[in-house]
């Protein structure tokens, strides 16, 4: 049945008798591909129904499809004739793992992060209504997703509309662990309640048997305001916020999604359809820990074990861990999440700590001020976020923490480059934003013992600090240099003269190559660990400025607002006759693909380093 469907729209070309095995088969394809490859896979198997009603009811290119996060989009990329793309799944080169416009005219909307496809299609919805033209607008979102503030300011605006959009409620009680918070609550009464379902379609079809008034009747029961539904589901929220509510319905049940998605389409505004899904449907290992396999690398499909067995402490092990001793030493010490308590490393002080841990949900910008909140009541927050999601709480950092100097610890993973999650998630520009703000600490440690060691220094330290670390297994090496870890001072880790290299966390090792490299030709470079990126240690480029003509300055941030310029600036102002030669991340978005080939691609490699220390001194 698969083999069918070579481009979009070959779906309505299947019967629907035929939707249950072709259902079946994309379920054996997603988990046969995604063991090879690696992937999202229990939210891509929660919506293959979903998604095939979908497309069964819509013309793509021409309706849109905005998939919130859009790591359920694998059935999508199927149905527009992408099958044979998953060979090359999230690898350099290959097809994205996340929705992408230059991929195909059926994605309407590059995504990656949450919370954000009401606002998209509300766009989109407007700018159809301007120009006069005739599709649909379908915003798929999930339950996790409305944890986020940005989509109530969507859904508030979208109240406002007269003409039709279409926005999909997949319930799947999770994000990526289990979902927290009030909004949580409110849908669990929606799901369980059978007694409002059970009567909302035995009262419609007894009215529309009324003879010639009947179908007017239902208009009017649904236009009611005051109507059945409040008497058995508390608050209806999404009807008093203006907005019409179907469902729930089943998400597995494909005639009864389309029925529900064609009424919806010919709804008069916007129109939220509630779809109850089981993330990990079809695949045991994935049904019964969808969190383990929301994003998962090569797996046995039998056992659903990982084939690369993990090697040493990760970043987030190491931080973990070192949360739960601080937090044994340190009773006003409290963890904050945004809905990923094992992603960060938090789970196991959460189970240590109960009282002292907040998971609040999808809500980078609430996590932040929250935490402002707590420092004012004497606790000592730490609020621990991958980089590329902490970008959302900018404003909340610089006006809520840092202008009111509050002592907040922020634990910035997956700093750097990430890998197959590509543009949306590598987290490339932290050192630019962090440093900017005023009365900020930025610090990034070479190897797992300087991690723990800086999260101890911020406990005592007074005002907001933030510390960056990398995804992956945590740096061993350069056990032997353990200075103790003081504000604002750098590590040398060998003196020389001549050239410095001046490393910034996760590309110290990379620079040890180099170091090493440079030694072996016979010359005799400084290297120094910088440790702390704000504030500059300016004596040491003081002293180093004596004895030294080339400043070599390394970080996986972007070029612009990173170390390299802040040194760079500071050189010029004091010492103008030395030369600053800054490392980093072009000033671009970069795609998917294995850390080191992307570090070779955009000039990170020790090869690549000292390739261009050589040009440097060449064209000098």
């Amino acid at each position: 049945m698969l083999e069918k469907i070579k481009k979009p729209n070959d779906i309505h070309k299947i019967a629907l008798a035929d939707f249950p095995a072709l259902a079946q088969e994309i379920r054996e394809f997603l988990i046969e591909s995604v063991s090879r490859t690696g992937g999202h896979l229990a939210s891509n198997l929660g919506v293959v129904e979903l998604t095939l009603a979908l497309h069964n009811v819509l013309d793509l290119p021409k309706d849109k499809i905005i998939w919130d996060v859009g790591h359920q989009a694998y059935t999508h990329k199927i149905l527009t004739g992408r099958k044979d793309g998953f060979e090359q799944l999230r690898k350099e080169g290959g097809m994205s793992g996340f929705p992408k416009r230059k991929e195909s005219p059926c994605d309407a909307f590059d995504a990656g992060h949450s919370s954000n496809s009401v606002s998209a299609g509300l766009g989109y919805v407007r700018a159809r209504d301007l120009s006069g033209d005739d599709y649909h607008v379908v915003s798929v979102i999930g339950d996790g997703a409305l944890t986020g503030g940005m989509a109530y300011e969507a859904l508030n605006n979208a109240a406002e509309l007269k003409t039709n959009f279409i926005i999909i409620l997949n319930d799947n009680n999770m994000s990526i662990s289990r979902n927290v918070g009030g909004m949580s609550s409110y849908l669990s009464a929606l799901r369980t309640a059978e007694a409002y379902t059970g009567m909302k379609l035995g009262v419609t079809k007894t009215l529309k048997k009324v003879p010639k008034v009947g179908t007017a009747l239902v208009d009017t029961v649904r236009k009611t305001k005051s109507s059945i539904k409040q008497l058995i589901i508390p608050g209806m929220l999404f009807e008093n916020m203006g907005l019409t509510y179907l469902g729930p319905v089943d998400g597995h049940n494909m005639r009864q999604m389309m029925k529900l998605f064609n009424e919806a389409k010919r709804v008069e505004g916007p129109v939220i359809v509630h779809v109850l899904t089981e993330k990990g449907r079809g695949y045991a290992p994935a049904s019964r820990y969808p969190d383990r396999f929301h994003g998962t690398g090569p797996f046995d499909i039998q056992t659903g074990k990982p084939l690369s067995v993990k090697k040493g402490s990760t970043w987030t092990d190491v931080f973990g861990e070192t949360m739960k001793k601080l937090g044994k030493e340190e009773k006003k010490l409290v963890g904050i999440t945004a809905a990923m308590p094992e992603g960060t490393g938090l789970k196991s002080f959460g189970k240590m700590f109960p009282e002292r841990f907040f998971d609040v949900g999808i809500a980078e910008e609430h996590a932040v001020t929250f935490a402002a909140g707590l420092a004012l009541g004497g606790m000592i927050p730490v609020v621990a976020i991958y980089s590329s999601f902490l970008q959302r709480a900018v404003d909340q950092m610089l006006h809520d923490v840092c202008m009111q100097k509050l002592h907040v610890i922020f634990a910035v993973d997956r700093a750097g480059l990430v890998g197959a999650d590509g543009e949306t998630h590598h987290g490339c520009f932290d050192l630019s934003y962090l440093t900017m703000m005023p009365n900020m600490t930025v610090m990034a440690p070479k190897n797992q013992w300087e991690l723990e060691k800086m999260l101890e220094f911020c406990v005592r330290a007074e005002g907001p600090c933030a510390v960056r670390y990398p995804k992956g297994s945590a740096c061993q090496k350069f056990e032997e240099f353990q200075a103790p870890v003081e504000h604002g001072k750098s590590e040398v880790l060998y003196r020389g003269q001549n050239t410095a290299i001046l490393s910034v966390g996760s590309m110290t090792e990379v620079c040890g190559q180099v170091y090493q490299e440079l030694k072996a030709r016979g010359e005799n470079p400084t290297f120094v660990n910088a440790r702390f990126v704000k504030p500059l240690d300016t004596a040491l480029l003081d002293e180093l400025a004596k004895d030294h003509t080339l400043f070599v300055t390394v970080e996986e941030n972007v070029k612009n607002g990173g170390f390299g310029e802040h040194v760079a600036a500071y050189m010029e102002a004091c010492h103008p006759e030395a030369r600053v030669l800054p490392i980093a991340i072009w000033n671009r978005f970069i795609e998917h693909g294995e850390i080191s080939s992307l570090r070779a691609k955009i000039g990170l490699s020790a090869p690549d380093i000292l390739s261009a220390i050589e040009e440097y001194e060449e064209q000098e």
